[in-house]
């Protein structure tokens, strides 16, 4: 029976159809599972719910439990519902009647809600750690390339100068922007709706400031009514960060897939990192990036997707909100595969040497022609009339000398600021708090 059951069966085709994927997801979820209770029951004793010998069986079974699901042991059977209940199931098969009172106090409805902040809060680490290694080889290939030049475009068009010292230091600083977005989905992750119960609170004297700070949360979901609000809005909340990061990845793929076309031919890559056809010997095409660039796209119609899932609910828990987890997990997923793998490419880009001197790319110094004769006092717009005219009759003659100074251009990348505002964002996460909470949890 179901922990919630009562003395009626449950039809089994509804049975099926309720669960759902739950099982399967759940697993993801199942150490976070054991770290809530450890804190649920560490407080339920310090309000003499629990005997101090009762709560020393609990803690040392959930930590065996623990030690089973790292070690992938742990399974959800058939005949539960879902991971809350295998655990709860194991702990009072193992120890008796002690393990029936862990739930004293909560709501499957809260104990999810924890379940999944914990599991975003680490989710969020890995993708800030895996975003880290990424934005440092950005940095690295715009130091080491900054003095190579290649075309920049506008409206697909040849417009002016650029270099891949300018590219690689525009996707790491829009990854600093990204990881902002991560940081306000890691405040509203790290708030703890423990104790919540149903949604309506509890008439047992819960210390839900004590579980707060067992389990490394910054601070509380205060009123319980909004904790459960926060069901949906907490997974959009993150799609929207991680929809952010994806956009950087596949406006960058889409370059990489521009740029490694021969019509370009800016980049290349061994040939062991790209595909072939079936039937052209020639080819050499960037499937990576255009499975980066396809998966990133699916990522980012994740917040709206959840958006569409979640309208028009109103406050308190709703089935509805058991299938955020089989759109937000995979994602998760994947927007880890696609950042590590983004990187592990750029590892071996390797970039065309003097691209600018080929005539097609004369135009792109028409605007330093311009700039220098209005330096010499010539109004900027009879400058461009000027030049303007010179191309329109062939006899434009371009000065290809780049004196590109002011901050953040050709001359001057500012990699260092770069660096130092990502270094800004990564240090409010503090990620050792969480970290050292839960290893004193576990000890």
């Amino acid at each position: 029976m179901k922990i919630w059951q009562k003395n009626v069966d449950v039809n089994k085709d509804i049975e099926t159809f309720t669960v759902g994927k739950d099982r399967e997801l759940d697993l993801q979820m199942a150490a976070f599972d054991v770290l809530g209770s450890l804190a649920h029951v560490e407080m339920l004793e310090s309000i003499g719910l629990l005997t101090a010998s009762e709560l020393l069986d609990i803690q040392k079974e959930l930590k065996h439990i623990y030690s089973d699901i790292a070690a992938g042991k742990f399974t959800i059977d058939d005949t539960v519902e879902d991971v809350h209940s295998q655990v709860e199931w194991l702990l009072t098969q193992r120890i008796g009647e002690a393990g029936k009172k862990i739930h004293s106090g909560r709501s499957r409805n809260d104990q999810v809600l924890v379940d999944l902040k914990l599991y975003f809060r680490s989710c969020i680490e890995e993708m800030v750690g895996n975003t880290t290694v990424l934005f440092e080889q950005l940095i690295e290939l715009s130091n080491t390339h900054k003095d190579k030049l290649l075309p920049g475009y506008t409206h697909l068009q040849i417009a002016m100068p650029s270099s891949f010292g300018l590219w690689f230091g525009a996707y790491a600083e829009s990854l600093v922007d990204d990881m902002e977005l991560m940081l306000a989905a890691y405040k509203i992750c790290n708030k703890n709706p423990l104790g919540s119960a149903a949604g309506y609170g509890s008439s047992f004297p819960l210390n839900r400031t004590m579980t707060t700070e067992l389990l490394g949360f910054e601070r509380l979901n205060y009123n319980v009514v909004y904790a459960q609000m926060g069901r949906g809005k907490t997974e959009r909340v993150l799609a929207q960060a991680m929809s952010s990061v994806a956009a950087s990845l596949a406006k960058m793929a889409m370059d990489v897939c521009l740029f490694i076309n021969q019509n370009f031919g800016f980049i290349s890559f061994p040939d062991e990192l790209t595909t072939g056809s079936s039937i052209m010997p020639h080819k050499k095409n960037p499937d990576v990036f255009e499975l980066i660039r396809s998966r990133c796209n699916k990522i980012q119609a994740l917040p709206n997707e959840i958006a569409l899932m979640t309208t028009n609910l109103p406050s308190g828990y709703h089935r509805d909100l058991q299938l955020l987890k089989e759109n937000l997990f995979p994602a998760i997923t994947s927007l880890n595969e696609c950042l590590e793998m983004t990187t592990y490419m750029l590892q071996h880009i390797r970039i065309k040497e003097e691209i600018l001197a080929d005539k097609k790319y004369a135009y792109l110094f028409s605007v330093e022609v311009v700039n220098e004769l209005a330096l010499q006092g010539v109004p900027f717009r009879e400058a461009y009339k000027i030049v303007g005219e010179s191309i329109e009759n062939g006899t434009f003659s371009p000065s290809t000398q780049l004196n590109h100074t002011h901050e953040g251009s050709i001359g001057n990348l500012c990699n260092p600021e770069i660096k130092d505002m990502m270094n800004e964002v990564l240090s409010q996460f503090k990620f050792e708090k969480t970290t050292a909470a839960i290893e004193k949890l576990l000890a």
